[in-house]
Parts: C-alpha cells; sequence; structure tokens
C-alpha cells in the first residue's frame, strides 16, 4: 500500500483512484476534506453509485464483505464507504483484506477513521491488503502552519488579512480547526472579497481554542514560552486533570533522556528518533528540543517533575498547578518569577 502525503493526494488522485483508499488521523475536519477528495475524484471517474457502511457499535462485518463480493444493483460504478469510529479490530481487518481481493473493477473502497497505531499497522491482515491502494496519513496542523491555514482557507473565498491578524485568528482558534472553518466561513459572510478589517475582524471571531496536554508539550519542546503557558492555562481553565498533564511532560522528558543516552552512545539520530517511536511531525520538536534542553537539564527537569508529582498527590503542600507553570516554563527557556 502506497503511503501518500495528504498535500500530495490530490495529484495521486488525479492519475487514478485504487482500488482502495485509507484515510487515517486526529484531525476530523482534515480527515473528512481528505474523504470529500477521493469521493469528488471517482465522481468525475463515472462512479455515480454510493453505499456507506457505519463501523460503530452494531457494524458487521460479513454485510461489507457481502456488498464488496456482490454487483451493483444499478449496474454502475460504485463507492463502498467504511467509517470507522475506533481503532480497526482484527475481525474488521481480515474482513477488509478479503474484500479487497474480491472487489471488481467497478467498485472502489473508501475507507476513513482514526490514527491507525503501530499494532495495526504491522499486523498481518494489513500486510494482505498493502498493495492495494494508497494509504492517507493525517497529521495534526502544527501551531507555526495555522496562520497559513487560515490564509489560505481565506483565499478560497476572495479575502486575505495581514499577519497580525491571521495570528490573532490562530491564537483563538487553535487546536480546534473544525470551529476554526465554521469562524473562516462566517467571517466570509460578514465581510466582502479582499483585505479583512483587523478591528471587525477581531471583534467578530470567538475563542475557540483548544488545548490538549499534547500541544502543552509541543510548545514547551518548541521552546514557545508564550504558547506553552497559554496551553497550560487553558487546560486549567477546562478542567484538565493535573496527573495527564505532568504525564504527558514527563514521558516527553523521558524520550528525550533516551534520545540524549543514544546520541552519547553514537547511534544516528533517525535510529533514535526510530527507537524512540517519535515519527512525523513530532520528530521536529524533539530535535529542537535535543539542541536546546541538553542531557544533565533534563535530568533535573525529571527530578522537578518527580516533586510536582508530589505536590498533585498532596505530599507536598506547594499548589501543584504552580508547580506545572514553573516545570513548564523552564523547559519553554523562560524565566521563573520564584523556584519550587
Amino acid at each position: 500500500m502506497t503511503q501518500v502525503r495528504l498535500e500530495a493526494l490530490e495529484a495521486a488522485l488525479a492519475r487514478g483512484v485504487p482500488p482502495l483508499v485509507w484515510i487515517h488521523g486526529d484531525e476530523p475536519l482534515l480527515v473528512q476534506e481528505a474523504a470529500q477528495s477521493v469521493r469528488d475524484a471517482l465522481r468525475a471517474a463515472g462512479f455515480g453509485e454510493r453505499q456507506v457502511f457505519d463501523g460503530g457499535r452494531g457494524f458487521r462485518a460479513d454485510a461489507l464483505l457481502a456488498e464488496t463480493g456482490s454487483l451493483s444493483l444499478f449496474a454502475s460504478r460504485r463507492l463502498i464507504e467504511l467509517r470507522l469510529t475506533a481503532r480497526p479490530t482484527r475481525e474488521i481487518g481480515q474482513a477488509l483484506g478479503t474484500a479487497v481481493a474480491q472487489l471488481g473493477e467497478d467498485t472502489r473502497l473508501l475507507v476513513s477513521g482514526p490514527r491507525l497505531d503501530r499494532t495495526s499497522t504491522e499486523s498481518a491482515w494489513f500486510a494482505a491488503i498493502e498493495r492495494a491502494g494508497f494509504v492517507v496519513p493525517v497529521w495534526p496542523l502544527e501551531r507555526a502552519q495555522l496562520p497559513q491555514w487560515i490564509a489560505a482557507r481565506l483565499a478560497r473565498q476572495g479575502q486575505r488579512a495581514d499577519r497580525a491578524t491571521l495570528e490573532w485568528i490562530a491564537e483563538r482558534v487553535e487546536g480546534n480547526l473544525l470551529a476554526a472553518h465554521q469562524e473562516i466561513g462566517k467571517l466570509g459572510l460578514l465581510f466582502p472579497r479582499g483585505e479583512l478589517p483587523p478591528e471587525e475582524t477581531r471583534a467578530a471571531v470567538l475563542n475557540v481554542a483548544r488545548y490538549d496536554a499534547f500541544d502543552l508539550v509541543a510548545a514547551m519542546l518548541a521552546g514557545d514560552a508564550a504558547r506553552a503557558l497559554r496551553s497550560l492555562d487553558g487546560l486549567r481553565a477546562e478542567g484538565e486533570a493535573e496527573p495527564l498533564i505532568l504525564w504527558a511532560i514527563a514521558d516527553a522528558l523521558r524520550t528525550l533522556l533516551r534520545l540524549h543516552e543514544a546520541r552519547r552512545a553514537g547511534r544516528p539520530q533517525a535510529q533514535a528518533l526510530r527507537e524512540a517511536r517519535v515519527f512525523g511531525p513530532r520528530e521536529r520538536s524533539f530535535v529542537q528540543a535535543l539542541a536546546r534542553l541538553d542531557e544533565d537539564t533534563v535530568r533535573a527537569a525529571l527530578q522537578r517533575a518527580a516533586r510536582t508529582d508530589r505536590m498533585i498527590k498532596g505530599i507536598d503542600p506547594t499548589d501543584a498547578w504552580h508547580g506545572l507553570e514553573i516545570l513548564v516554563m523552564s523547559l519553554a527557556g523562560a524565566p521563573t518569577l520564584a523556584e519550587i
């Protein structure tokens, strides 16, 4: 199965749609839009019939197999879709392998759903269908890419904004591309084509940013102290559990430590990253952090994380959120007002 980058999907589809296209990722808007690109390409190629299976509770793999093995009711070219709501089970994977093997020339299969983990991609059933078509991994949009992504969306509706306005919008929609899509569409309704008026635009865009612990870690590793603090404040406002935040930070620190040890042992960085299971956009964040945070700093941060854990458990009387802030700011490269 050919891995196809999201930005190269339309060009790949223009050369022909293979029997199977599997789109997987944790950004629903981008997964939906990639799936629509496949539908559009097939419609242009004469695939006029479409049947959709919901892969949630109650899904029967034998029903999918019966459909892929049958002739079209209208004797037309058709698309069969499977929309997964969770990572595929072994039963679903084996059914897809059988389905691909029995697809006729006039039938295509589109699978979309959450990111495939290593257990899935290294399974026997996945190997059985790997030559059938395209696999399209959809990675979360990095924060640094968000202003340009917004600018591209505005351009589609004939609008543009200055850099400061794009950055301001990005802060308000970070971590929530579905809401960002809605806000950009709203700007298309509120304002005419051309340059957006900065003040009116700021008044119109809602604060729909959402944060998770991994956004915080990405900002921390990148040395973006302002964004890291904004993420931490957002997590606190949303009621995120302190242990989950600390776990994400400590897990990143342990990974950094393993990468430092691998470097000291003379192993190539690419090999060390693979062994640490650092893939995709995370690679750049960890490479940046390796250059900025030496091994002693990482070890000291792990000790600080252990003390923060005692705060969370109530063993240390210091406020746990204050401990998390000091830990995050020290790793993001910001001066702190007080040590813990």
